[in-house]
């Protein structure tokens, strides 16, 4: 690979950006950090995985063997790209408990989001909610959207790649829909991660576990302190719990949820943002995901993952995120 020239893809380099701001704030608190080795770590493989997906990359595209065939060529550019953006992608749940990891050093206020709900209707709406309407229908519905989160930001990304595919020119040149989007996307993750670093709400399926949901439905909300530190138990989930998406959404928890990242709601901020795109660059996917959409936002309050304030907040931020991570995006 001698005097070779590497362009990092957009999506590459907000990573890049993500990694350094995020390990300069690690140096920063290190002596408050619970396992900074493992954090380190998270870092030491991105670079390896973006390392080894860039070489590949470079190989695929420039091998003797295809460099005199231009469709084929093409054809593996297109491939080599679409894989570099999903290694991106497919680490945003590497990247996520790196949020608890900075903000379980602080204190925790679900106490003042459980109290200001309270005050606003006289009740714990995500409970309340559940209870209502506990049937299978119902609670798969919601589950459903729940889980329909990562498959419908992929839906999007996919549809887009395809769709640039057909017009091979566009793909091959910058900027292309598939590169911008895909980097928005990940910025505004991004983005959203840096306010649950500082902004530690864990959500109602960890504060009313570590109080009770006794005490909770006596308006009681006790200050945790740092609590969440050394708990991540969690209520079980509710409404039907034998059904398929209520199994899905459960083992998906188990296997990375963290008390943090509860304000605000990442899930309706970023798939409120995947509408919008799906809107400006996709609109054929738009009467797929749209109901999927409504339902994702009624279940992060009906598994109770998020306070009705979380929700609205997830709303209100969604055009300002997309806002910034389109200016960030373009000037990469």
């Amino acid at each position: 690979m001698k005097g070779c020239k590497v362009t990092l893809l957009p999506i590459e380099k907000i990573s890049a950006w993500y990694c350094a701001l995020t390990s300069v704030l690690m140096v920063v608190m290190m002596p408050r950090l619970a396992d900074p080795v493992e954090m380190l770590l998270t870092r030491v493989e991105w670079l390896a995985l973006t390392a080894a997906v860039i070489v590949l990359s470079y190989y695929l595209t420039h091998s003797p063997r295809t460099k005199n065939i231009s469709n084929f060529n093409l054809s593996i550019f297109q491939l080599s790209t679409f894989l570099r953006v999903l290694a991106q992608m497919a680490w945003l749940p590497r990247w996520y408990p790196d949020t608890y990891e900075f903000n379980r050093t602080l204190p925790n206020l679900d106490h003042l989001f459980a109290a200001y709900e309270q005050s606003l209707f006289s009740c714990q709406p995500s409970i309340a909610f559940s209870q209502a309407l506990p049937g299978a229908l119902w609670s798969e519905a919601f589950n459903l959207g729940y889980f329909s989160y990562f498959p419908m930001i992929a839906a999007l990304v996919i549809t887009i790649f395809i769709l640039e595919s057909r017009n091979p020119l566009t793909i091959n040149h910058k900027p292309s829909t598939f590169n911008t989007v895909s980097a928005t996307i990940q910025t505004a993750f991004y983005l959203y991660y840096l306010i649950y670093i500082f902004v530690p709400v864990t959500g109602p399926q960890f504060y009313f576990q570590a109080v009770g949901i006794d005490e909770i439905l006596q308006g009681h909300f006790p200050a945790l302190g740092t609590y969440f530190s050394s708990h991540t138990e969690m209520l079980p989930a509710p409404g039907w719990t034998d059904g398929l998406f209520n199994h899905l959404v459960a083992m998906a928890h188990e296997a990375g949820e963290r008390p943090t990242a509860a304000f605000p709601s990442s899930h309706i901020g970023i798939s409120t943002i995947v509408m919008m795109l799906a809107y400006r660059h996709a609109p054929r996917i738009l009467p797929y995901l749209l109901p999927l959409w409504a339902l994702l936002c009624c279940a992060t309050v009906y598994i109770q993952a998020h306070y009705v304030i979380d929700a609205i907040a997830g709303l209100l931020t969604a055009p300002l995120a997309l806002y910034l991570a389109t200016r960030l995006t373009r000037k990469l």
